[in-house]
């Protein structure tokens, strides 16, 4: 082997390396609505390499054809259009990119995050008995705070889920704009303070995947990772007897030391939440005294109907009342002085 192909292996060996870190969990997800995705993002790809691979072909295919050195190639200098060339060169892109949008819109309201689930997988459909799993997801600095109100607990940075029985995430966060994804279940959804968003989704295989946040929002970003289990119903059972048997109760104080910037934060069950302290936490009205977000129209409304506390006459612009101020701004303490 020469010198030049030894280097060049070489060179490729830490690329081969670094490569065979990559997971391929888009690729093989665990979740029938991650599923229905990555069939998007294959179809997508085979659409756009139809017009790939022929360009790449024929420009290798011309650049060896009419090589300088080939003395048979034709040689046109004065061709300057072809019926059937153009109608290739615009035909076939437009047709894939009808296919393309048709997919996209077809999809875009089939997998629409907010949609209730109308199966459990490609063979399996929805019973009717089977109420959806509520999850409610808070965003923090830089942990990950889930809420089970049918439960009565709430966790950081791990969850769980039965196999086979739709999730319904309510999402999130308590300071600044971050992003809820679990890559083996569904695509991402933001998180954003004030505001909610939803996720519907469902795990069709036991096992713990990787959760994390998609979307950088800080010096602890890099540690904002939680693990996802996905197990049998009694399993889950068990689950949350293991959750419920912790002393620790969240309370509205406790959340407060808790929303503090923290890194790399263990797992951690709380056994007992305070009340609506997942509404108090979506409307920013968790200390004392702080109104929420869903009660401002109606503290808006009270104070623009409530009576005023001067007549209008006492508070506009008039020659009495520029006396008045002029001689009291006179007889002020201190006037005598300048």
């Amino acid at each position: 082997m020469s010198t030049p192909k030894l280097i060049r292996g070489l060179l490729a060996l830490p690329a081969a390396l670094l490569l065979s870190g990559c997971g391929t969990v888009l690729m093989s997800p665990s979740g029938d609505l991650a599923m229905r995705q990555r069939d998007i993002i294959i179809v997508s790809t085979c659409l756009m390499l139809v017009i790939i691979v022929p360009v790449i072909f024929l420009t290798l295919l011309f650049a060896w054809r009419y090589r300088s050195s080939n003395t048979q190639a034709q040689y046109s200098p004065e061709w300057d259009h072809s019926t059937l060339l153009e109608l290739l060169i615009w035909s076939v892109p437009l047709l894939i990119i009808i296919a393309l949008g048709a997919l996209t819109w077809v999809s875009t309201h089939k997998l629409d995050p907010y949609r209730p689930l109308d199966r459990i997988a490609a063979h399996q459909a929805l019973p009717a008995d089977v109420a959806p799993l509520t999850v409610q997801v808070v965003a923090l600095d830089w942990k990950w705070l889930f809420f089970y109100p049918e439960q009565g607990i709430a966790t950081v940075n791990e969850m769980a889920a039965p196999v086979d029985r739709p999730i319904h995430f309510e999402i999130t966060s308590s300071t600044m704009m971050n992003s809820f994804f679990i890559p083996a279940l569904a695509g991402q959804i933001y998180a954003m303070p004030g505001m909610q968003t939803q996720l519907n989704a469902v795990v069709n295989k036991p096992g713990v995947y990787e959760g994390f946040s998609a979307n950088f929002s800080g010096a602890g970003f890099s540690g904002m990772r939680f693990k996802f289990r996905g197990m049998s119903e009694a399993d889950f059972r068990a689950w949350v007897a293991h959750a419920k048997s912790s002393r620790d109760a969240l309370t509205r104080g406790t959340y407060e030391a808790l929303a503090k910037p923290s890194e790399w934060v263990p797992v951690h069950y709380y056994g007992h939440i305070a009340p609506d302290l997942y509404d108090a936490i979506l409307n920013r009205c968790v200390e004392p005294g702080q109104i929420c977000i869903k009660d401002m129209p109606n503290q808006n409304r009270k104070a623009a109907h409530a009576p005023a506390k001067q007549p209008l006459a006492a508070a506009s612009c008039t020659a009495a009342n520029s006396r008045t101020l002029r001689i009291a701004m006179q007889n002020a303490p201190g006037r005598e002085q300048q």
